[in-house]
């Protein structure tokens, strides 16, 4: 029983340094530093509350599963359009995450819409900017999600779509300040 324990105990050590978040030393660089200026809550004003305009919305990033992967939750609210009661609501879930045997970083993103897009993430070399590229097939449409931290403390956000063979065209835009 004792040989049984020990060859289990000395099997799980080796599987468990063999991850390379278990490899790294306290003076590993840190995987993260080009998407911290994200982390946080962050709050939109409301809009005017014109038909279909966004009049509230939140926006957070947190790292999560022990810094493993960095988690942006989304919600708009929009006004009603006209000869609605009610107004639409938009929540969105996007994992940013390295592939194991890669530099760089992905991401994946879902929406209440039923929109599953796969990005891959880029650090232009614009300062305080983070591009989402979606990957996928060559016949369909592209997305370009862009996260910019101004002067000004403000987090612009602007995602476009390209149609097949064309140019990105913005979709929507809009500015977030993060919460005390």
């Amino acid at each position: 029983m004792r040989i049984r324990t020990t060859l289990a105990a000395t099997v799980l050590v080796a599987v468990l340094m063999s991850f390379p978040a278990a490899a790294q030393t306290p003076n590993a660089p840190d995987p993260w530093a080009p998407l911290r200026l994200l982390l946080g809550s962050w709050s939109a004003a409301s809009g005017s509350g014109q038909p279909g305009e966004a009049v509230a919305g939140s926006v957070s990033f947190a790292l999560e599963l022990g810094g493993g992967v960095l988690v942006r939750r989304n919600r708009t609210e929009y006004a009603p359009k006209p000869g609605a009661k009610e107004g639409a609501v938009h929540e969105d879930l996007l994992v940013i995450y390295r592939e194991p045997g890669e530099d760089g970083f992905r991401a994946l993103y879902w929406d209440n819409e039923g929109h599953v897009i796969h990005y891959r993430v880029s650090i232009p070399s614009r300062p305080n900017v983070v591009m989402f590229e979606s990957e996928g097939p060559d016949k369909g449409p592209r997305f370009r999600l862009v996260h910019e931290l101004a002067s000004d403390g403000q987090l612009a956000t602007e995602f476009a779509i390209a149609p097949p063979g064309g140019d990105f065209k913005t979709y929507v835009k809009g500015t977030v300040r993060r919460k005390p």
